[in-house]
C-alpha cells in the first residue's frame, strides 16, 4: 500500500482529520473496489486518532486488501498511521511545507518500507 501525507491548507476553520482513499480500475471490478474501500474506511475509522492534526493523508491501497485478515488490514493501518505520525513529528512535513511525496509499504507480512 502506497500513501501519501500532505498539510491541510490553512484556514480559519477547525477541520478534524481527513483520509483520502483511491481505488483505481486496475484493482478490479466495482463490487472489488467497493469492498476494498469498505475495509479501508472500516480500519481507518477504528485507529482515526492515530492521524497527526493538521495533515491529509491519502492512501493508494492494493489488491491484496481483499484477501487479508481484517485484524492484518488493521495492524497494516496503524503502522502506516504511526509513520505519518512520526514524519509529522520529524517536521519534515510540518503544515505549510511542500511534503516529500508518496511511500510505499510492503505487504503487511513483511514489515519493510519498499523504496
Amino acid at each position: 500500500m502506497s500513501w501519501f501525507l500532505a498539510p491541510q491548507p490553512i484556514s480559519g476553520e477547525s477541520v478534524g482529520p481527513r483520509v483520502g482513499l483511491t481505488a483505481g480500475k486496475v484493482l478490479g471490478k466495482a463490487h472489488e473496489r467497493n469492498r476494498i474501500k469498505r475495509r479501508m474506511r472500516e480500519a481507518l475509522r477504528r485507529h482515526i486518532d492515530l492521524l497527526p492534526p493538521g495533515f491529509d493523508l491519502i492512501l493508494h491501497p492494493r489488491r491484496i486488501v481483499l484477501t487479508l485478515e481484517f485484524s492484518q488490514l488493521e495492524a497494516e493501518i496503524v503502522r502506516l498511521l504511526q509513520q505519518a505520525c512520526a514524519e509529522a513529528a520529524r517536521g519534515s512535513r510540518s503544515p505549510g511545507k511542500e511534503s516529500a511525496g508518496p511511500r510505499r509499504l510492503a505487504s503487511s507480512n513483511t514489515g519493510k518500507v519498499d523504496s
